[in-house]
């Protein structure tokens, strides 16, 4: 029985004609190893955000099934192309969109995840001999409705395939070369990690570093899925596998430096210090699937009995959270809201940095000889992240980076699809 192998390809490496048959000779290359190949690929280019601008153009406020109606074909026509290019190279292969394959979603629009993937369809492919190609980001309800799973969601769908297809490996493409200590555009010598753990992958995607799809990380570590992330148009590099942190032989504390500058700040002022108003606040963005991600209660004033809450969301979330908050603010009896988008978050991630003393104290005394300013801070086992100033994003990571000896004598050479920072 053969080995099967999912590769994903990202939409810099399907962004048009030329690159879509370098993809199919990569892929050609696999299979030519004696693998079964399935192939999960995401729009062309910059076709989604093509696609969502022609949406709010025609109505600036498009409900969410007709945006997943709308962005799901960006990916059909990727998967088409490939498999006419495969073909055209004389192997036998078939594309499948979710829906004729059976990806059952959750009944949710733009940021549905996957319950159940129906594998017979593509095992029936698979012994027939053809290089299977799907459509990524994409999903079907029970009842028919087309989903899409949230930004860079093709990632989590080749992990969930490959996941229910026993496959031996999940390799991701795209256009650089592996996960960096940090983001090579702001520090020309940042080091490519040859292994990397899923906790430490998974912080660093929460972190704003734009490899990987966070959710795609949980489904490998559930599944136990290796993963490569490598380069499409460098096939005899390797890349960065990542793989359970018990595999790994760790030697440095601290992995790697992100930055998110994606965050919006918000504070909502004067809530009763009395049980249940957080439940209130939080329960109100859940039922919108709105995720929060650091917050920080301040001591109750005794004068008022009242105290401030305050905590981050995703920019692309923040329409939706001026309606749940203002829709609440008299139930809850709060004060004033205010959003500040002037914001970064700054995170070091490590394995190694479980039980080991005097990591965050170097990391807040860095930022202080820097001059750069700590608003909120949020800790993990294998994360500590500091809220800044915007304009302090460079800075902070270039001084974090060296401060922990993560750089390389090399200077990396990338085109670009990690954060801006």
């Amino acid at each position: 029985m053969k080995d099967i192998i999912v590769q994903k390809f990202g939409g810099t490496s399907v962004a048009d004609i030329g690159k879509m048959k370098n993809v199919a000779d990569v892929i050609i290359k696999e299979k030519e190893n004696g693998n079964d190949v399935v192939v999960v690929v995401s729009a062309m280019g910059h076709t989604t955000d093509h696609l969502v601008k022609l949406a709010h153009e025609i109505n600036p406020n498009p409900s969410e099934r007709e945006l997943d109606m709308l962005m799901s074909t960006g990916e059909c026509v990727s998967m088409s192309l490939l498999t006419m290019a495969l073909q055209a190279k004389g192997y036998k292969a078939v594309s499948y969109n979710a829906a004729q394959i059976g990806i059952i979603t959750e009944n949710v629009h733009t940021k549905a995840r996957i319950v159940d993937i129906k594998t017979d369809r593509l095992r029936k492919s698979l012994e027939e001999g053809k290089i299977i190609v799907i459509a990524g980001f994409q999903g079907v309800t029970t009842d028919g409705e087309i989903t899409t799973l949230g930004r860079g969601g093709s990632d989590t769908s080749a992990v969930a395939i490959a996941s229910a297809l026993g496959a031996k490996r999940c390799d991701i493409y795209t256009d650089v070369e592996g996960v960096y200590t940090t983001d090579p555009r702001v520090v020309p010598n940042a080091s490519r990690l040859n292994e990397i753990s899923y906790e430490e992958m998974l912080e660093l995607a929460h972190a704003g570093a734009n490899v990987l799809h966070p959710r795609s990380v949980e489904t490998a570590k559930q599944y136990k899925m290796p993963l490569r992330v490598r380069s499409t148009f460098k096939y005899e590099n390797k890349g960065t596998l990542i793989l359970g942190v018990e595999d790994m032989e760790i030697n440095k504390p601290v992995a790697g430096v992100a930055a998110d500058l994606s965050q919006i700040r918000v504070v909502v002022c004067d809530i009763p210090d009395t049980p249940g108003e957080a439940a209130i606040l939080f329960g109100s963005l859940a039922k919108e699937n709105i995720s929060v991600d650091m917050i920080i209660q301040s001591y109750a004033r005794k004068s008022s009995n009242t105290n401030d809450i305050a905590f981050t969301i995703n920019k692309e979330d923040l329409a939706k959270t001026q309606e749940v908050l203002f829709s609440v603010k008299d139930k809850l009896n709060a004060g004033d809201i205010s959003f500040d988008d002037n914001i970064a978050k700054v995170s070091i991630i490590g394995a190694g940095m479980i039980d080991r003393p005097g990591i965050a104290s170097t990391m807040f005394k860095t930022l202080a000889d820097n001059g750069i300013n700590i608003r909120m801070i949020s800790t993990s086992e294998i994360k500590i992240s500091c809220l800044i100033n915007k304009e302090d994003a460079q800075k902070a990571v270039k001084a974090l980076h060296e401060i922990f000896n993560l750089g390389c004598d090399e200077i990396a050479e990338v085109k670009g699809t990690l954060p801006d920072v």
